[in-house]
């Protein structure tokens, strides 16, 4: 039996027309029978539909895609496996505080708790990992809770952004939607909140500024959105400047408040932070007194998260950050100022001293003894190839470390602090999508582009033309010593150094496999061209498997932004117990 034709009313169809008036443009998703009306109604209302090949990519691509289109992101799952294989993208859409919107059918009402197929409770899995999640088993309600949906998830009214989640029972999506409450004011476009600084808190940030002798400001998810006050502010107040993978490409590298190479030292040294939309986590130190000794905070956020957590500003600006920023420069913050030129200079140097040398040591990084080239020459590679403007997608364990300290770029996305690799293919398709005309290049280890490897055919098939670097070194090897056996033997073998590029030319897309440094100029114009043409480019490249990052060498590879946490565990514990030492 057919069923019955989608009506202009039923709730699928309100629905799409939701999207497209709140200017959604695209949906990522895989098709399911407990979604079918969703799927047909966004197809009439002429929004694209990227098909993926797992709904966690879906997730992933929605994200990317919001993040860097500044329009919503959508990702559209089926019920029961659509859901539980999209949970870890949302997780990490929860981690990362981007507005996901994931929408999923489920068992029609009479079926429920019956045996259905695909029958489970979706909401309580994640409640934990959304801001908002709910089943809306009335017709009537469809407008209201969509949105409530979209508010939510750009944390309107000072809440937290993040995902949120809907979903409806199949038999909903087919029921009439009372045109008494499909109004307008549910479908209006989204404006962006913009919250104005409390005079009096701005007051006391610029007096706390001016007093300041070695102030930093350390960018988060709140600075992408105010790149213009970020650096008007920073060129008034003198104040040094520390990105983080949430903002990396904000502030360029040659920017003279930049001391990112000086991380470590310039956070021990400084007597007043300013926190521009950044949750003070482990990442972070939790913004211990054992990593910033006695220095003063400022907070400003547009939500409580970023603002209160772990350590409370003496200063508070619950404010959108370019109107936080911009009312501390209209102020005068930078006027009359203390700040300590000598440190300003000597650690902007030293920083400068310290980039100029690793860009050396990347350009004539020699190989391994197992006669691979260096991960860091590939990179370098890489950047001559693509300049230093492009979006680039970090992936993988220890390749993402060295990534993300040796290249430059002017947006940049990466696990994140869930540290949830395998994003890479996913996240370029999201970002290419979302910034035509751009170069997007996704650097990923191995082991981590398995995870999504098969997102290469979604590449082809929409003809997204973005470029992956697959650093090929056969290291997935994690060493579990036999306790029986006295030798210690070693439990566990490594990956093969498996042919990607040849599953990338079966799916269409340009793929090249590189063993020698001496081919990888040519390989990398030839990927260049074939995105030129419309197609995605696959380079995988033999590196040595020997090289460590500083990551690793510390024992936290995996984790971007990282400091020797067991030190500052250490640290804190000896000025928890009212040590001096």
């Amino acid at each position: 039996m057919q069923p019955p034709p989608l009506s202009k009313d039923c709730a699928a169809a309100v629905i799409a027309r939701f999207l497209k008036a709140r200017g959604v443009d695209r949906v990522f998703g895989l098709c399911g029978g407990h979604i079918m009306p969703i799927w047909m109604s966004l197809d009439a209302e002429g929004i694209a539909i990227v098909d993926v090949r797992d709904e966690r990519a879906a997730v992933y691509m929605a994200h990317a895609y919001g993040e860097l289109s500044g329009r919503p992101g959508i990702a559209l799952v089926t019920a029961g496996p659509g859901l539980t294989n999209a949970i870890t993208g949302i997780a990490n859409a929860h981690v990362a505080r981007a507005p996901v919107f994931i929408l999923s059918g489920a068992t029609p009402r009479p079926q429920v708790n019956r045996g259905a197929l695909q029958d489970l409770g979706h909401t309580g899995m994640l409640r934990d990992i959304t801001r908002l999640a709910r089943t809306v088993r009335s017709a009537a309600q469809v407008p209201q809770a969509l949105d409530e949906a979209m508010a939510t998830a750009y944390g309107e009214a000072g809440g937290e952004p993040g995902p949120v989640f809907l979903d409806f029972p199949t038999d909903v999506l087919r029921d009439e939607v009372p045109r008494a409450v499909q109004l307008g004011e549910h479908r209006r476009p989204r404006l962006a909140a913009d919250i104005p600084a409390e005079p009096g808190a701005v007051e006391r940030a610029v007096a706390l500024i001016r007093q300041a002798q070695r102030p930093l400001v350390i960018g988060g998810r709140g600075a992408r959105a105010a790149p213009t006050e970020l650096l008007a502010f920073l060129e008034a107040t003198g104040a040094l400047f520390l990105d983080t993978g949430e903002c990396k490409g904000v502030v360029a590298e040659e920017h003279p408040s930049m001391v990112t190479a000086m991380r470590g030292a310039v956070m021990g040294d400084v007597d007043l932070v300013i926190t521009v939309g950044r949750k003070l986590d482990f990442q972070l130190g939790y913004g211990s007194p054992a990593v910033f000794g006695s220095a003063r905070w400022i907070r400003i956020a547009d939500n409580a998260a970023e603002l209160r957590d772990n350590r409370r500003g003496e200063v508070e600006l619950f404010a959108t950050p370019r109107q936080a920023l911009r009312a501390l420069v209209e102020a005068g913050c930078g006027q009359g100022g203390a700040v300590d030129r000598a440190w300003q200079t000597r650690l902007r140097a030293t920083h400068v001293e310290r980039s100029s040398k690793l860009q050396a040591s990347m350009a004539s990084a020699a190989q391994g003894a197992d006669g691979y080239m260096h991960p860091n020459r590939l990179l370098h590679e890489v950047q001559r190839a693509i300049g230093n403007d492009p979006i680039l997608v970090a992936d993988g364990g220890d390749f993402l470390s060295f990534a993300r300290v040796g290249m430059r770029c002017r947006a940049y996305l990466d696990p994140g602090a869930l540290g949830c690799i395998g994003v890479g293919t996913a996240f370029g398709i999201g970002a290419a999508l979302a910034s035509p005309g751009s170069t997007v290049a996704v650097l990923t280890g191995d082991g981590s582009f398995g995870f999504n490897a098969m997102e290469i055919d979604t590449a082809a098939r929409h003809g997204v033309p973005l470029l992956v670097v697959v650093a090929n070194n056969g290291a997935w090897q994690i060493e579990v010593h036999d306790q029986t056996n006295t030798h210690g033997k070693v439990v566990g073998t490594r990956l093969q150094r498996a042919d990607h590029a040849a599953m990338a030319r079966a799916f269409g897309a340009h793929g090249e496999r590189v063993e020698d440094v001496s081919d990888l100029p040519a390989a990398l114009q030839r990927a260049l061209t074939a995105m030129r043409a419309g197609r995605p480019a696959l380079l995988d490249v033999l590196v040595s498997g020997e090289p460590m990052s500083s990551d690793a060498k510390s024992g936290l590879a995996w984790v971007p932004d990282l400091q020797p946490l067991a030190a500052w565990d250490e640290a804190e514990r000896r000025w928890r117990a009212g040590s001096t030492d």
